[in-house]
């Protein structure tokens, strides 16, 4: 894709911007590309939201209902991400920063409040209302910046702007069914709609594709695994505290936490330890690799719910057995490991030995499960072997000269 803006450093270029009414697009070559503090402020407020969803789960899998739980959880996490997505890549093409964007980004992140304020409604007796309101609250700002992109271009990359308005509006008149659908035709609605909304952009790019940065989009995806695995491990040390409080259970629980620690930790390090924006060369390997991580945020966040799971279950507060609770830790464990190898790592692994080391892990952390009250620890400590092992191989791959992949 060719830029279409001259490049320039970020340092004297953000500032004239900055003033500006028109919305141009920002150059893919540009130098030093980063996050902005509105992005961070951003994501750090959608975060609420995954919060409040992985709450619902985690009351959801304790009280034995796990599967109308991940279903529920499936749904409203997809809004989330979606959300964030949609700005994220939009923010990647067209941040001129000025006063008038500002206000819209902060509209959709009222957006995103409203809707962590609904997620309880939704899990609890399947109403979306206010699920759906706080969607359309992003939803409608997201279409004012599209529309004042197509404002301020021309010919195809006006067109394109103008298709990503109209698609975005037609798909959340589309998500309306899980307003007035019957309660059973709901999970339909649900799967039409979002089909539609993923086909939004490959519809609005197939003649014309946004300048998004490889290195700016990287980044903004690297920062909110951070914050997805952050929560995580904020959401396990509050349940600890809260069973060691009320239950004085601390030596049934630190395996427990250990175990969790060294998964959280594993995926923070499995996740960065390869430089994927070089990667990133065309629209069609970034949506791919874009709309692949609906699954490791979710897994991610997940985890983190099935480590409450795993507590409350170890002092007699969930009514589920041991099993089940193992393996609200290991399954998001492992889909997150697989997850992370086809769209990370594969790129950079030499050899089959390499390729094979983060699915064999999946499959270990999988079995991991049946092993009662140890599976927890059990599937921190192989996650963490996974990472000495890469550590290793990789040495004596840089010790024999053999080139990584591009």
């Amino acid at each position: 894709m060719t830029s279409r803006s001259t490049p320039q450093s970020s340092a004297t270029a953000r500032p004239a911007r900055r003033h500006l009414r028109r919305m141009t697009a920002r150059g893919r070559d540009e130098a030093h590309r980063v996050a902005s503090p509105l992005e961070l402020f951003f994501d750090l407020c959608f975060v609420v939201a995954i919060a409040q969803a992985g709450a619902e789960l985690v009351h959801a899998m304790a009280e034995g209902h796990a599967g109308e739980g991940i279903l529920d959880y499936a749904m409203v996490f997809f809004a989330i991400w979606w959300a964030w997505m949609n700005f994220t890549w939009f923010a990647s093409a067209y941040d001129n920063d000025d006063v008038l964007y500002r206000v819209v980004t902060l509209v959709q992140i009222a957006g995103v409040l409203v809707l962590a304020a609904g997620v309880s409604q939704a899990f609890a007796s399947h109403d979306f209302l206010v699920v759906w309101l706080g969607y359309a609250i992003m939803r409608f700002a997201m279409i004012a910046q599209w529309l004042r992109a197509a404002r301020s271009t021309e010919g195809a990359e006006r067109t394109t702007a103008l298709r990503y308005a109209g698609g975005v509006l037609l798909c959340q008149a589309g998500w309306l069914g899980l307003l007035f659908a019957p309660e059973g035709a709901r999970p339909w609605v649900f799967l039409v709609v979002a089909v539609a909304e993923l086909c939004v952009p490959l519809y609005a790019e197939k003649d014309h594709g946004t300048a998004w940065h490889p290195h700016h989009i990287s980044e903004r995806y690297g920062l909110f695994t951070i914050i997805v695995l952050g929560e995580t491990v904020a959401a396990a040390t509050v349940a600890v505290k809260s069973a060691v409080d009320e239950h004085d259970a601390l030596g049934e629980l630190l395996p427990i936490a250990a175990g969790g620690l060294l998964i959280v930790f594993a995926a923070w390090w499995i996740y960065f330890v390869v430089p994927i924006h070089g990667h990133l060369r065309s629209n069609g390997q970034a949506f791919l690799w874009g709309y692949g991580h609906y699954l490791i945020f979710a897994s991610a966040a997940a985890i983190g719910a099935g480590l409450e799971v795993a507590v409350e279950q170890a002092v007699g507060a969930a009514h589920i057995s041991t099993l089940a609770a193992s393996a609200a830790v290991t399954l998001p464990t492992a889909l997150y490991l697989l997850s992370v190898w086809v769209l990370h790592s594969r790129y950079f692994k030499v050899g089959i030995v390499q390729q094979l080391v983060l699915p064999t892990t999946a499959l270990l952390v999988i079995l991991c499960t049946f092993l009662g009250d140890w599976a927890v620890p059990a599937a921190g400590l192989v996650t963490a072997l996974a990472v000495a092992v890469g550590v290793v191989l990789t040495a004596r791959t840089a010790a024999r000269g053999t080139p990584a992949p591009e």
